[in-house]
Parts: C-alpha cells; structure tokens; sequence
C-alpha cells in the first residue's frame, strides 16, 4: 500500500499550520522549507479539512498549491495565487484514469483536471507570480510523465520546476 496525504505548499511568515485557512488540518508536519519563506508541510492521511486553496493564497498574500497523493499512484494538484487564481492538475494522468473510472457514463481525467498543456500554461503564470521564471516545456514533461515509481516524487520535481522547492 502506497501513501495517501497532502502535501500543502506556500509561502509565509507564519508556519502554515498555524493560519486560520488551515486551522481543520490538525496533525501536519512541516517537510520542509526553502528560500524567501517557501514551506512544505505533509498532513498524512488527509482526513479532516484541509483548507481552501483561494483562502490560502488570500491569507498569505502568495501564491500556494495542495498535492494530494493518491496510493503513490498519482496526484490531484490544487493551485491558487492572488492575481492569476485557481487551477486544478494531476500527475500521473494515466493512474489517475483508474481511479475516476472513466466508463462511458462516466467523467474522465480530462473532465476534472487541466490537460498538460494548458496546466503548463497556468503553472507558468502560477511561478511567475511566486518570482520565478519558468518555461511550459519545463513543466510539460513532469505533467506527462507516470509515476515514477512514487506519485510522491513526481511531485516534488514540480515544485522544483515551479521554482519553489528546489529537490
């Protein structure tokens, strides 16, 4: 069995745990943090509320993103940020489609999340108002690859991609 969890990503002062967006998650630990206060923190599990990513990016003034790791399999991205605002994503597209179903009745991958392209796109504009300058082809294969063999990892060398949390 693979993990399952959130990792919740920004940028503060504060240690993110302590904002009121994200007074529901109890029980996060910090994973890490990088440069011009960028943290990482892992809330496993991912039972209670764990936030709202707008309310984020409005309390912190920065742009934020939620992983949420599916069974090492695959990540649903949730990103906001004050000016460009909200975009949902996936990696692992592929791992991603068994877990939606994808029957003819049913939605499908493309129906929940960005396709690449234009996820690379919003990522762009995400970074760039972080302070970062990224390309779209940067991120295009990280948003294309599969698993690797952890869902966990492929989202770690998208933040580092992104700008933010370098590996």
């Amino acid at each position: 069995m693979g993990y399952w969890g959130y990792y919740v990503v920004g940028r503060s002062e504060a240690p993110l745990a302590e904002l009121d967006t994200l007074a529901g998650a109890r029980g996060m630990v910090l994973r890490g943090t990088a440069p011009a206060g960028w943290q990482v923190w892992e809330y496993p599990g991912g039972d209670g509320d764990v936030g709202n990513m707008n309310a984020l990016a409005r309390e912190t003034g920065a742009p934020a993103l939620f992983g949420y790791v599916m069974d090492s399999d695959c990540v649903a991205v949730e990103a906001a940020a004050p000016e460009s605002g909200a975009w949902t994503t996936c990696l692992a597209r592929e791992a991603m489609a068994g877990y939606l179903g994808g029957g003819e009745d049913e939605l499908g991958v493309d129906d929940y999340f960005l396709e690449p392209g234009d996820a690379a796109a919003r990522a762009v504009a995400w970074a760039a108002e972080a302070g970062h300058a990224v390309t779209a082809e940067s991120l295009l294969d990280v948003l294309t690859a599969g698993p690797d063999p952890l869902a966990e990892n492929l989202f770690f060398r998208f933040l580092d991609r992104l700008g933010v949390v370098p590996l």
